[in-house]
């Protein structure tokens, strides 16, 4: 990645922190899944963490959170195409979709996972976060042998 996008996506995530923000527009049987996922995927336990959002999915089609999270675990298995086809998934809906982030995640160090902490509406919109994702991925498939 490049230093310039490199020092876009920190002030990015500097101003998302700084604002204190955290997940909303879920059900809380859909944010408690979210949350256990996001956890299992940042302690590795990627198949586990899929299984979670794939659940998510599964009750509610094209959830930006679930697809930007299962794309974050495709990352960590180097199949960047199919990171890549889950954000582009994610990006119609995630316009106008706000989020708080509680707390971020680095995958590989080109893809960002987000874990939700409450269930109320934030003041982030989650599109701006799929773009960055998608130009990090990018990155990272034109950079690939």
């Amino acid at each position: 990645m490049s230093r310039r996008k490199l020092k876009t996506a920190v002030c990015l995530l500097a101003v998302l922190l700084a604002g204190g923000t955290v997940l909303a527009q879920t059900h809380s049987e859909e944010a408690r899944k979210m949350v256990q996922g996001y956890d299992l995927l940042e302690a590795g336990k990627m198949s586990q963490a899929q299984q979670f959002y794939e659940e998510i999915l599964a009750g509610d089609p094209g959830n930006p959170m679930a697809l930007n999270n299962l794309a974050a675990i495709m990352v960590s298995q180097k199949k960047y195409p199919a990171a890549l086809s889950y954000l582009e998934q994610a990006l119609p809906r995630a316009r106008g979709y706000k989020i708080r982030v509680n707390r971020v995640c680095d995958v590989k160090g080109i893809c960002l996972a987000f874990r939700p902490l409450e269930e109320e509406y934030g003041n982030q919109e989650l599109e701006p976060l799929i773009k960055l994702n998608m130009d990090l991925v990018k990155d990272k498939m034109r950079a690939a042998p």
